[in-house]
């Protein structure tokens, strides 16, 4: 008996997992190309909500080839600790490599969805353009919650979908057209089609918002930037 084909802009948890070690080698190059590089921007707004100060410490879940980790370390110097956490092997290697031998930065393997962290451990646990890739995610946003201490905070950066023209077609053509010719020229176009799936299938803002209050946290707020293309949710620890 066949089983029901996966919803459209999902993978399972080892097709997604494959995907990102093959995209590794190219993934920061293709975040600076389809943003203009201002992804790391978005990324220190993440770390400034995350309200990290020196001697605390930060989880980054999904880190990537850890530019959000990076941020937050930057913030907990002297005596803090960043731990970036992602499930792909290729993706981690990255952020070594890129992060070299700074302080207070430790990278490891670890599923978003089962965190290998004791409760309360962290001041703060963000997630940056990894949430849509959860394949739970309630459990995912429940994980986060559960290894941060009461008063801490969880942010979550991530593509959303805008609803008003022009910039809802202009979205509509670099993301359906633009992005997938980006993969073939990264000789991944299945990764690059996956990518503009995920995010219209990704909760809206509010329902986001929603799903953050459900995992347990308080004060949600969110902040949507770049014309409402990125959003950037976050919530206390109650």
């Amino acid at each position: 008996m066949r089983s029901a084909p996966a919803p459209s802009g999902t993978l399972e948890e080892d097709q997604v997992r494959a995907m990102f070690d093959r995209i590794a080698g190219f993934y920061d190059v293709m975040n600076s190309v389809m943003t203009a590089g201002l992804h790391h921007r978005w990324r220190e707004r993440a770390a400034d909500l995350a309200r990290v100060a020196p001697g605390h410490r930060a989880l980054d879940v999904a880190t990537g080839t850890g530019d959000l980790a990076l941020a937050l370390a930057r913030r907990v110097r002297p005596g803090g600790e960043v731990v970036g956490s992602d499930f792909s092997e290729g993706m981690l290697e990255r952020a070594r490599t890129k992060a070299g031998g700074e302080p207070g930065l430790r990278w490891e393997w670890g599923n978003a969805l089962e965190l290998p962290y004791p409760d309360d451990a962290f001041d703060a646990a963000t997630v940056g353009f990894g949430a849509r890739n959860f394949a739970d995610l309630e459990r995912g946003l429940a994980e986060m919650r559960r290894v941060v201490r009461p008063g801490g905070r969880v942010v979550v950066l991530e593509i959303t979908t805008p609803t008003k023209p022009p910039l809802s077609t202009f979205f509509s053509v670099w993301f359906d057209r633009v992005v997938p010719t980006l993969g073939r020229f990264a000789a991944d176009p299945e990764a690059y089609t996956y990518l503009p799936k995920s995010v219209k299938r990704f909760p809206r803002p509010e329902a986001l918002g929603a799903a953050l209050a459900r995992a347990g946290l308080t004060d949600v707020r969110w902040i949507l930037t770049a014309g409402g293309i990125i959003a950037l949710h976050s919530g206390t620890v109650g």
